[in-house]
């Protein structure tokens, strides 16, 4: 039977079109067929180099991103999953870096490492205060990620943020650091410092993963999104991190001052700031004592106004809590109160917090 003409221009169409797919055709018309600019192939050359960077600081690091799972104790023969999280290991000999609430009050650990291992885990040590935790691994020779310095962070910084979101192991996502100097609030109220903000999308079970800079150093760890909120992203600083694990490590806590005071933020009257040449934006006022505490031996009163600790300004409570976490217990440090409109110095030597 005579092939028809139509029958012939349809498979030459065919043929042609599989060329193109194949990369073996050229396109005679239409957009997508032209040749890029000079201009875009220098762009197309910096996105190549963004992207084999990305795919460097992933082939390094992943290795050492770990899934976590947290577990109560076992009802019905079996044992109840609290939570999903990400970690990173931090040293060869089992040492995991994660959140605090991916751990907290979990009866059974385990993690879970790219090649598909799977192994108990021990808690080394929490502290919800900064929402940081170091669990360890019954492993040993693991690949593990160099802790960087978050202190040379700058904003517009390109990041890449790696975990196991929603159970999906080894997710990447990228994007920029979009401030830096944050404060955030952990689980129990109190104020994490110096919280790097950024738009690497993050997802529930990114909590514990690496925040990476382009060389592959972990320059935070992710502890936080906003529900119903876009492109905003938290990770507590590597510096921090550094600070908290070491003594997890060692004392499997976080050793803090405790001054035996409570307060409350305080406006300090502008003419009285003058008069003492003190900031002008508030003050710390003391309104109970501990009888037994340091503060009280120290000769602190109620209606104390706490200006200054250790010289550095305390305008409010986040500036005290600050000033303390510097301040290691048992040594000594200077607290400037105003009492009865004369600025006073009190030494007190503050005692480990329970």
């Amino acid at each position: 039977m005579p092939t028809r003409k139509g029958s012939r221009d349809s498979d030459e169409r065919a043929r042609a079109t599989l060329n193109l797919i194949s990369g073996q055709g050229r396109a005679e018309s239409g957009k997508a067929g032209r040749e890029i600019s000079p201009q875009q192939s220098s762009d197309v050359e910096l996105l190549d180099a963004y992207s084999r960077a990305v795919i460097a600081v992933v082939d390094a690091v992943g290795p050492a991103v770990v899934s976590i799972f947290a577990g109560g104790e076992p009802r019905g023969g079996a044992a109840q999953l609290q939570g999903v999280g990400s970690g990173v290991v931090i040293a060869p000999d089992g040492y995991i870096l994660t959140n605090s609430h991916v751990v907290h009050n979990a009866d059974q650990l385990s993690a879970i490492f790219t090649d598909g291992r799977q192994t108990s885990a021990a808690l080394a040590g929490e502290d919800p205060a900064t929402d940081l935790a170091v669990i360890r691994a019954d492993a040993s020779g693991l690949p593990y990620a160099t802790l960087g310095d978050s202190g040379l962070v700058r904003v517009g910084q390109l990041v890449i943020a790696m975990g196991n979101p929603l159970g999906f192991q080894s997710t990447v996502s990228t994007g920029v650091i979009s401030a830096v100097g944050r404060a955030f609030r952990s689980q129990t109220g109190r104020l994490i410092e110096n919280i790097i903000q950024h738009t690497a999308p993050l997802n529930p079970g990114n909590s514990g993963g690496p925040l990476l800079d382009s060389r592959g150093r972990v320059i935070g760890i992710n502890t936080a999104i906003i529900p119903m909120a876009q492109g905003i992203g938290f990770s507590i600083p590597s510096n921090t991190a550094k600070w908290v694990a070491s003594q997890l490590i060692t004392r499997g806590r976080v050793r803090r001052a405790y001054l035996g005071i409570g307060g409350h933020n305080r406006q300090l009257d502008r003419r009285l700031a003058r008069l003492h040449n003190l900031q002008p934006e508030g003050a710390v006022e003391v309104i109970t004592v501990d009888p037994r505490g340091p503060a009280r031996k120290a000769g602190m009163r109620e209606g104390d106004l706490i200006v200054t600790v250790n010289e550095q300004v305390v305008a409010n409570i986040d500036d005290l809590h600050r000033s303390l976490a510097e301040a290691p217990p048992g040594e000594a440090v200077t607290l400037k109160i105003l009492r009865d409109h004369e600025l006073r110095s009190v030494v007190v030597v503050p005692v480990e917090a329970n």
